[in-house]
C-alpha cells in the first residue's frame, strides 16, 4: 500500500473514533453538541506533552489523552447537562471555543498559537486500525448494554424515563464522559499522525464536521456513523485535486442525502446481515413491480 493510501485510511480511522463518541452523545442520548472538538484538543495536547516532554510510552499517552478528555467532559457535564435542547447546544459551542482559547493562550504549557511540534509518529496504520477496532467493539457493547438502553430512553422521552426510575441527568453525564474519552483518544492519535498540532485544528468547524458525519450516517445508528465517516472522508480526498470545488461537492453530498433520506443513510438501523437481506428483498420487489408495469399485457 502506498504511503498516501495508508495515510487516508489512518485519518479515516481516527475520524471514526471521534464520530463514534459524538454519535453516542447526539444520536443515542439525543443531545445535540457543537463542542466536541474541544475534547479532541485536550486529548491531542495531553498525549503530545506526555510523549515529548515526559517521554511517556505512546500507548499510555493515548490512554492518558482519552482520560483527560473524559475527565474534562465529566466536569463540564455536571453543571451544564441540566440544560435541555438548544440551551445545551449553545453552551457546548461556547465551552468548545473556551477550551480552544485556553490552549491557545497557555504558552508555557502548549506553546500557544505557534503550535506544538516534534510529536513522534506513533499513529501508524496498524496501531490506529487496532485501536479503532477495539473501541468500535467496545462501543457496540455499550449501546447494546443496559447503559445503552438507558441512553436511548433518555433520548426518546426523558420525562417517561425519569418516571420509570432512570436518573436521566446522571446518564447524560455518563454519556458525555464516554464521548469525551473517545474524542480524546481520537485527538491523541491525530497528533501522533500529524506530528504537529495547533489550536486552530480544533475549532468550531471540526465540531460541525463531526456532527455532520453523525447526521449523515443516521442518528441512532453506530454502523451508519462509521459508514458516513468513510464516505465523507473519501469525498474530501477524492476531489482534493480540484481543491477550490471539493467543499462545494462535500456540501452537495450532504444536502442530497438530507433531501433523499432525511433520517440519514441507515436511520436507526444497524448494518447487519438481516438488514442487508431486507434491503435486497425490497430492491427485488421494486424490480419486479417495475417490470410488471412495463409489461404491455
Amino acid at each position: 500500500m502506498g504511503s498516501y493510501a495508508a495515510g487516508i485510511i489512518t485519518l479515516l480511522a481516527i475520524n471514526c473514533i471521534a464520530a463514534m463518541g459524538v454519535s453516542l452523545f447526539t444520536g443515542f442520548t439525543g443531545i445535540f453538541t457543537l463542542g466536541h472538538a474541544g475534547y479532541m484538543a485536550i486529548g491531542a495536547y495531553t498525549a503530545a506533552i506526555l510523549t515529548v516532554r515526559y517521554e511517556v510510552y505512546w500507548l499510555f499517552a493515548i490512554f492518558g489523552g482519552g482520560l483527560a478528555g473524559m475527565a474534562i467532559a465529566y466536569l463540564i457535564g455536571l453543571p451544564t447537562l441540566r440544560l435541555i435542547g438548544d440551551y445545551y447546544t449553545i453552551a457546548s459551542l461556547g465551552l468548545g471555543e473556551a477550551i480552544r482559547l485556553v490552549i491557545e493562550n497557555w504558552n508555557s504549557m502548549t506553546r500557544g498559537a505557534r503550535g506544538f511540534p516534534g510529536i513522534d509518529n506513533f499513529a501508524t496504520l496498524p496501531a490506529v486500525l487496532g485501536i479503532t477496532a477495539v473501541m468500535a467493539v467496545a462501543m457496540f457493547f455499550i449501546i447494546n448494554s443496559n447503559f445503552g438502553r438507558a441512553f436511548k430512553a433518555c433520548r426518546d422521552d426523558d420525562v417517561a424515563a425519569l418516571l420509570l426510575g432512570f436518573h436521566t441527568s446522571r446518564y447524560r453525564v455518563l454519556s458525555l464522559a464516554i464521548s469525551g474519552f473517545y474524542c480524546g483518544v481520537s485527538g491523541a492519535l491525530f497528533g501522533g499522525f500529524m506530528g504537529f498540532i495547533q489550536p486552530v485544528m480544533f475549532d468550531m468547524a471540526k465540531s460541525t464536521e463531526l456532527v455532520s458525519i453523525v447526521v449523515f450516517g443516521g442518528l441512532g445508528s453506530m454502523s451508519g456513523c462509521l459508514l458516513g465517516t468513510g464516505i465523507l472522508t473519501l469525498v474530501t480526498e477524492v476531489f482534493r485535486p480540484i481543491s477550490q470545488y471539493r467543499m462545494l461537492i462535500y456540501g452537495i453530498v450532504l444536502v442530497l442525502v438530507m433531501v433523499l433520506r432525511p433520517e440519514g443513510l441507515l436511520g436507526t438501523s444497524e448494518l447487519s446481515p438481516a438488514y442487508i437481506k431486507r434491503l435486497l428483498g425490497k430492491a427485488a420487489a421494486a424490480g419486479k413491480a417495475a417490470s410488471g408495469e412495463a409489461d404491455p399485457r
